[in-house]
């Protein structure tokens, strides 16, 4: 017996060391591999998958953000057209609100001049694609909007406190620099798209590279950057959450306006007049009328039948 509970023992140790749990590297790397291939599915593989399905319509939004950044980039580099390209598209901090206000949604398409626009190009086009299949068209020019403008808006804040302002403030000369133009947009919508879809690599990969940034290069646009990353996070938080019952639900405006017109009543008229014609209040006949009843003379006779009784 003792041999057997020896092999027992040998089989049931050897069976232990198989059945180990893998080391904190290969749990690391295994964790990392899952998050990626996850990431990858959701952030890249769905939206390509909605483009196939769509066809070019999909990259609609894309398509005129890259035109529109072309066009207003081929603009600026003469004298006149940099002075109409600032005229419509320029934001700066020492602008009325009501004009910038009006100026933001077309500095989305005004590029900085500093900055290479083709590198510039590829992220906006990336980001718009991206967005416009994983949330729709509605959702990514909210999005976009709102983030710029939240930066927007933040700087002129910053300006109004002034530079002795617990670090937060700017001085003066930084309402002469215009805004980050299309940048905000982008940054904004990896942001959001991360936090819904839940991708913690794109997420620290966005906001890590603006951290930075701000930290290498402290300037207004590293701050409007961060601003924007801050609205995308607090919008992501809001996605799916249960409407106030104080906002108006959007989709019942866009049901209210594809609503179909109810069928037409018939209209009614008098009695009939002289020669049969209708009153103007008597009920015109529907169209498909009963069968009419026989007249008296197409009545059969009851003598009629009693003599071919006879007969028979």
């Amino acid at each position: 017996m003792r041999p057997v509970e020896e092999r027992r023992g040998a089989t049931g140790g050897g069976g232990a060391v198989r059945d180990r749990a893998p080391g904190l590297p290969a749990r690391v790397g295994a964790f990392v591999l899952r998050t990626l291939r996850n990431e990858g599915r959701t952030i890249f593989v769905d939206p390509v998958r909605r483009l196939l399905g769509r066809g070019p319509a999909g990259l609609l939004l894309a398509g005129v953000a890259v035109g529109g950044v072309i066009f207003f980039h081929a603009l600026a580099q003469r004298p006149a057209g940099a002075d109409v390209v600032r005229a419509v598209g320029g934001v700066q901090g020492d602008l009325p609100l009501w004009l910038a206000l009006l100026r933001t949604p077309v500095s989305l398409y005004v590029p900085a001049l500093d900055l290479p626009v083709w590198a510039g190009i590829t992220q906006l086009f990336l980001a718009f694609a991206l967005a416009e299949n994983s949330l729709g068209r509605a959702r990514t020019l909210a999005v976009a909007y709102a983030t710029t403008l939240a930066g927007t808006l933040t700087a002129r804040v910053m300006i109004m406190a002034g530079p002795d302002r617990w670090g937060f403030g700017l001085p003066p000369e930084a309402g002469q620099v215009l805004d980050t133009g299309p940048s905000a947009a982008v940054v904004g919508l990896f942001t959001y798209i991360s936090v819904v879809r839940r991708a913690p690599v794109v997420f620290l990969l966005t906001g890590g590279s603006m951290v930075w940034e701000s930290i290498a290069k402290p300037n207004l646009a590293g701050r409007e950057h961060l601003v924007a990353v801050a609205a995308a996070i607090v919008l992501g938080l809001l996605h799916g959450r249960r409407r106030p019952a104080w906002l108006p639900d959007p989709r019942g405006l866009l049901r209210r306006t594809k609503r179909t017109k109810r069928p037409k009543r018939p209209k009614r008229s008098g009695p009939a007049g002289p020669g049969g014609a209708a009153g103007p209040g008597s009920v015109a006949a529907p169209d498909s009328a009963a069968p009419a009843a026989p007249s008296a003379a197409e009545m059969p006779s009851p003598r009629a039948d009693a003599r071919v009784n006879m007969d028979i």
